[in-house]
């Protein structure tokens, strides 16, 4: 364990070999400062709680967050085939189809939505959230289009593609927008 001030927080380090005595102990004596807590090794349930008991009794507010160096970099899965109706594919990073997704099939991600091919079914990108993602395809043709929180239906009379586009949130509302093409061409 270790334990040290840092600008605006307090920065503590559990390697796994604390024992939940020694954490409420050196928390005790800790100035009242947030606690910005790495779990760096294997840690014990005991001795989780009894920082967050140690934290709760001093009105201590404590941030976790990811061993140093380490980051979550989400995958990208990549689908070789066209996607009929019925079929549904779910990943926490980008999804990339190697053709068509077909009315009623499905395409859900954490990431991007990358579509080499025709866009008819479902495309729901930043499903956890992420405001940032976009949705591209060679063909933009879906009913309906999610990013995040974010729905866009499309109108019935809407003109067919003409040629690669992509979905992004701006200002709050799903846009659409030609892509690959210089502009003003």
């Amino acid at each position: 364990m270790r334990l040290r001030a840092t600008l605006g927080a307090l920065a503590l380090r559990l390697d796994g070999n604390e024992t939940p005595e020694e954490l409420s102990a050196a928390l005790a004596e800790a100035p009242e400062m947030p606690l910005e807590v790495e779990v760096a090794g294997p840690t014990p349930g005991s001795v989780v709680q009894a920082l967050l008991e140690a934290a709760a009794a001093r009105n201590l507010e404590v941030r976790f967050r990811p061993p140093r160096g380490e980051r979550r970099v989400p995958h990208t899965e990549v689908v070789d085939h066209t996607l009929r109706s019925g079929q549904r594919i779910a990943s926490a990073g980008t999804v990339v189809v190697l053709g068509d997704v077909n009315p009623g099939a499905e395409v859900v991600a954490g990431g991007d939505v990358i579509v080499v091919g025709k866009l008819r079914g479902l495309a729901h990108a930043g499903a956890e959230g992420n405001e940032q993602a976009t949705i591209w395809a060679l063909e933009l043709a879906a009913k309906q289009l999610r990013i995040a929180g974010h729905v866009a239906v499309a109108p019935e009379d809407a003109p067919a593609p003409a040629g690669p586009e992509r979905a992004r949130v701006e200002e709050g509302q799903i846009v659409i927008e030609p892509w690959g093409r210089r502009r003003g061409a």
